[in-house]
């Protein structure tokens, strides 16, 4: 039998959050969904509806007052389905159910009201691709986060590029990411990579294109221009698919609410680590998937807020 919702309700730990670790401001009982931000995700391609979906859910759970999907024509009534409370707009599309270049237009268009945008998850690869991501990449004066194949898109510019944005920007990579980020072919690093050097390597980058980098993986790394913090969170559980995306959505409603870049991530990075936790708590670790660590997000922000 599957675990009630109820079972995700209580805090599996007794390690309380470190006592420096940003927080949300207590809502306003006069607030209303336009107080918390506007996010919308760009992402999706034939096959991969559920990647932004997964995206989308984190955004509502951890805040954002409106979220909006942004995917290919072809796949849109698929992403639509996973869940009602998030707005789904199909855009043009090429045949292999990738962004077409001219969904360029309407995507700038849809991103004029957004508080926050998160770029990559389900992208896919292609020229369009490539040249969607760069042009948001400079052209946003949102703060955005960049994931998955949006990073593929950004490994391909040079730091010169990188360093010119109109707004904040995070990245947040898995080591194979980061590696082609640093122009090395990660199928070929793979064996062989240093943590310690990669984590130097990031933070480094962090202060030469004046980004946010959140470097994934057992004590994920969140570094800037001058600031380092080690994430305590998380599980071998959440080694499966979407998780990453799980996180995106969780940076960029963050991001919506108005954090600090910086403190937007480190949050992000404690409680998506600490929903998986209460996950694996409930079902253990071979069973976990990202769908599981949406639903743990509830208890993670309880223990940052003490809502009841």
């Amino acid at each position: 039998m599957m675990p009630s919702l109820s079972a995700f309700s209580a805090d599996p730990t007794t390690v309380s959050p470190p006592t420096d670790l940003p927080r949300l401001p207590r809502r306003r009982r006069d607030s209303s969904k336009r107080d918390y931000g506007r996010v919308v995700v760009i992402g999706g391609s034939a096959g991969m509806a559920g990647a932004p979906a997964l995206a989308a859910m984190a955004a509502l759970r951890s805040g954002a007052g409106l979220v909006e999907m942004l995917v290919p024509e072809p796949v849109a009534t698929i992403a639509a389905g996973f869940d009602p409370c998030v707005m789904t707009r199909g855009l043009p599309a090429r045949d292999d159910g990738t962004f077409a270049s001219d969904a360029l237009g309407e995507i700038t268009a849809r991103l004029r009201s957004a508080d926050a945008v998160a770029v990559g998850p389900g992208l896919g690869r292609s020229d369009a691709v490539q040249q969607i991501v760069s042009t948001l990449w400079a052209e946003l004066p949102q703060p955005a986060v960049f994931d998955a194949d949006a990073l593929w898109a950004v490994a391909q510019l040079d730091d010169a590029h990188r360093g010119r944005h109109a707004g904040p920007r995070l990245l947040t990579p898995h080591a194979g990411e980061m590696l082609r980020l640093l122009g090395i072919d990660p199928s070929a690093a793979a064996d062989a990579v240093d943590r310690a050097a990669l984590e130097d390597a990031a933070a480094d980058m962090a202060r030469r294109i004046d980004a946010v980098i959140v470097l994934k993986g057992p004590a994920t790394l969140v570094v800037d221009r001058t600031r380092r913090a080690s994430n305590e969170t998380g599980n071998p559980g959440m080694a499966t698919g979407g998780t990453g995306d799980v996180l995106t959505g969780v940076v960029a409603a963050l991001l919506g609410q108005r954090l600090d870049p910086f403190e937007a991530a480190r949050l992000a990075a404690w409680i998506h680590g600490r929903a998986g936790d209460v996950a694996a708590h409930a079902i253990g670790e071979v069973s976990l998937t990202a769908r599981d660590v949406i639903d743990g997000l509830p208890a993670a922000f309880r223990a940052v807020t003490g809502d009841r």
